[in-house]
């Protein structure tokens, strides 16, 4: 058990038979009454955010979460395959499952799969990914770095805003947590 006063971004904890990251906290004092921590949670095998708050001191249990390094191989139909890097077991996600982070994904990229008690929750991706531009409109001449955006397309077919000095075939370093553009690779 831990208490929701020791609530760090990343930690898993167990609520309501779920198992849950959190995202964000903010311990709250206000003048009248009790404290209270106020935190946004995304469910591990759903996907879902919610916000959720908790009465200061209160205790939740935390989630036992092992981390296995893989690789992603390929899509299978509506299947996705990975690769245990040390003894080579494959296995295979629904993409339902990792719907956000097929987004980011590129085969043969090395990524943490989330198991909890031996049951495949999901896809833990880095905090950036580099990936190629596709398909963008070209940069006019007199267009600076901070004038304006306009839309690429990626090879994992995410559209992001990009400066108006991106073309094609460029590599871009792209934020999974929020899926927008940090910078040229």
């Amino acid at each position: 058990m831990i208490s929701v006063n020791d609530f760090k971004t990343g930690l898993t904890i167990e609520v309501d038979g779920g198992i849950w990251r959190v995202l964000d906290f903010q311990h709250v004092k206000p003048g009248k009454g009790a404290a209270f921590v106020r935190s946004k949670l995304r469910n591990l095998r759903t996907g879902a955010i919610q916000e959720k708050t908790f009465r200061g001191g209160e205790k939740v249990a935390k989630a036992q979460i092992d981390n296995r390094k893989m690789q992603y191989l390929y899509a299978d139909g509506d299947n996705h395959v990975f690769m245990d890097n040390e003894n080579y077991e494959q296995i295979e996600l629904p993409a339902a499952q990792i719907e956000y982070e097929l987004k980011f994904l590129k085969e043969n990229m090395e990524i943490n799969i989330i198991m909890y008690q031996g049951e495949t929750i999901g896809v833990d991706l880095p905090n950036t990914v580099e990936l190629k531009v596709t398909e963008t409109e070209p940069g006019i001449k007199g267009d600076t770095s901070s004038g304006g955006s306009k839309p690429a397309t990626l090879e994992t077919g995410l559209v992001v805003q990009v400066p108006f000095f991106v073309n094609e075939g460029d590599t871009l370093v792209i934020n999974t947590t929020e899926g927008s553009y940090v910078s040229r690779a």
